[in-house]
C-alpha cells in the first residue's frame, strides 16, 4: 500500500477543458505570429511595387496599345 500511496492520481475531472484552454491559447498565439509575420515579410513589400507601378500607369494609353496590336475582336 504504500506504494500505491506515492503515486498522484491522474486527474481525471476537467482534463479535457484545461487541454483544451491550453491549446486554444497555443493556437491563438500561432496564429498572432503567423499573421504578423504575413503582414510584414509578404503584404508591405508588394504594397510599394504596386503604388510605383500605378503612380505612371495610363491606361488609356495602354488600351489603345492593345487596341492597334489587334488584341481585342470587338474593338475597331
Amino acid at each position: 500500500t504504500t506504494a500505491s500511496s506515492a503515486l498522484a492520481k491522474p486527474q481525471m475531472r476537467g482534463l479535457l477543458a484545461r487541454c483544451l484552454q491550453i491549446h486554444t491559447v497555443g493556437a491563438f498565439v500561432v496564429f498572432l505570429g503567423v499573421a504578423v509575420f504575413y503582414k510584414f515579410a509578404v503584404a508591405e513589400p508588394r504594397k510599394k511595387p504596386y503604388a510605383d507601378f500605378y503612380r505612371n500607369y495610363d491606361c488609356m494609353k495602354d488600351f489603345e496599345e492593345m487596341r492597334k496590336a489587334g488584341v481585342f475582336q470587338s474593338v475597331k
